[in-house]
């Protein structure tokens, strides 16, 4: 059993925020990217189906959903956050971030394929996501903070 580990966790909804888009980016070991305008577009494009906003029935649906996988795999969920457009959380578990990150998402997709307000695109979740390590109360605190209430401040998406 490995040393738990508290990790920040972002995914977005397909097609919301794609690669070159103005509000810019992450991209994993290479940190923030700028826009790119021609970038955004070429992928937009290529979509394959109409990008995922979520309301506010299925963001519910994506908290408690991860609260309830945080309780059954023994993870402390410090905070979650279902946007229109992605979701936010901060967990500490003994697995590897990329492992946690896509059981979350992969229960989110289950849900969100239920009844009342069932999600009909093949396509829910861009690939991959945005993992990053937590390291000490303080950046928690902070992270929890961004998490559940910073965001709104800034007028991100709902």
């Amino acid at each position: 059993m490995n040393d738990p580990i508290t990790y920040f966790i972002t995914w977005t909804t397909y097609g919301s925020w794609l690669p070159g888009d103005s509000r810019g980016g992450r991209k994993s070991r290479q940190g923030n990217q700028p826009p790119q305008p021609l970038l955004a577009e070429w992928c937009r494009k290529r979509l394959s189906e109409s990008p995922v906003v979520l309301n506010k029935a299925q963001r519910e649906k994506v908290e408690a959903v991860c609260r309830e996988h945080a309780a059954i795999r023994g993870w402390v969920l410090h905070a979650v956050n279902a946007r229109t457009n992605h979701v936010h959380l901060a967990v500490t578990s003994d697995k590897a971030a990329a492992a946690v990150r896509d059981q979350f998402k992969a229960n989110a997709t289950r849900v969100l394929r239920q009844e009342p307000d069932a999600l009909v695109n093949e396509k829910v979740w861009t690939r991959g996501g945005d993992c990053e390590i937590v390291d000490g109360d303080d950046n928690l605190e902070r992270v929890v903070e961004y998490i559940l209430e910073a965001q709104d401040r800034m007028n991100h998406e709902a």
